[in-house]
């Protein structure tokens, strides 16, 4: 009775370990290739995009979860991994456990072995700049980079690794101990450099800020002890010609003539996604007078449904021609103006 409580508990345990399938999430078979999985990331990534279903509550987890897939099955590492162990192998390999995720299990039983703490080796994290335009982080895009990575390959021979300091006890007499350490080591296979071409998706997301960074496990440099590190992409705007960005905000001149800042004006000004914003001017307005057209600045990353507001400054373009005289007498009628000549401190 006691080996069969054993053996249900054990069992449970492993469908536990298993976690959600991955393959299922993304409607592909196990046998799928990259490319098959990406096109079927692609497909479904488009059709639960929050900002495509703003209304569906679900539609976020849907999205969060097709890219928890995608990560997973598009790396050979963790796909392998996941195939073996299931998702909590994969945790257990980003976290850099490295061993098997029934071990403390059994262990537990009698079945496992203590073993000594090792140090973990990890290769250097690589930093590097993705610039995206401003259209990019207002709509969201994704990108394909193509990109050269160093690796270690096994070539011929063997080589020391492993290497560790155990500590063996010595029978010196009747009764009498003596523990001595040494060094001791696995044979690895040799290993030499090597390029790896590979090709990475990324997603740049509506509201993505400067600095946000998007990481790759297991894609930095490599390290002959132990797992390579990581890669980071991270985000630079490149300058807009028309709009500046500060937070969710957009910030733009425009110059209209005297003409248009005595008498008015109407005009449409084109947004990043082409939609026109209207601006319609009935009063008079002065150099340097701004104005905020509200909802019309970036969406926030936290909430896309949130968007910020656009300033608009506007300059005024004096004429360069020559008054007559005639002409002068005509301005000082209409505007009907003392003279409001004042010296000040305006810095």
């Amino acid at each position: 009775m006691a080996w069969r409580q054993f053996f249900l508990l054990l069992a449970l345990s492993i469908l536990a370990l298993a976690g959600r399938d991955f393959y299922k999430i993304l409607g592909v078979n196990k046998s799928a290739s990259k490319k098959e999985i990406k096109k079927a990331y692609r497909k479904l990534a488009m059709k639960y995009h929050p900002d495509k279903n703003p209304d569906d509550d679900t539609a976020s987890d849907k999205f969060k979860e097709i890219g928890e897939a995608y990560e997973i099955l598009a790396d050979d590492d963790k796909r392998k991994t996941y195939d073996r162990h299931g998702e909590e192998g994969v945790k257990n390999m980003q976290q850099g456990g490295g061993h098997d995720p029934f071990a403390n299990f059994f262990g537990h039983f009698g079945f496992g072995q203590q073993q000594e703490e090792q140090r973990e080796y990890k290769g250097s994290d690589v930093v590097v700049d993705l610039y995206v335009t401003l259209e990019e982080l207002y709509l969201g895009n994704f990108v394909t980079i193509k990109r050269d990575r160093p690796t270690f390959e096994e070539t011929s021979g063997t080589r020391q690794c492993n290497c560790r300091m155990e500590m063996k006890t010595h029978m010196t007499g009747p009764g009498s101990f003596q523990m001595t350490q040494h060094r001791v080591c696995d044979q690895c296979p040799n290993l030499r450099q090597a390029i790896e071409t590979e090709e990475l998706e990324l997603e740049i997301e509506p509201g993505m800020l400067d600095g946000m960074t998007q990481r790759f496990s297991g894609k930095g440099e490599p390290h002959m002890e132990g797992e390579p590190g990581d890669l980071y992409f991270k985000v630079k705007t490149i300058r807009h010609n028309i709009f500046e960005r500060k937070g969710d905000d957009l910030y733009t001149n425009l110059t209209i003539s005297l003409q248009e800042a005595l008498v008015g004006f109407d005009m449409t000004l084109p947004h990043l996604d082409g939609h026109g914003v209207a601006i319609k001017r009935e009063k008079v307005t002065w150099p340097g007078a701004i104005i905020m057209k509200k909802g019309e600045g970036m969406p926030n990353f936290e909430n896309r449904n949130k968007l910020g507001n656009l300033y608009i400054t506007f300059d005024v373009k004096f004429p360069r021609g020559e008054l007559s005289s005639e002409d002068k007498d005509s301005v000082r009628k209409i505007l009907n103006q003392a003279s409001a000549q004042k010296a000040y401190n305006g810095l």
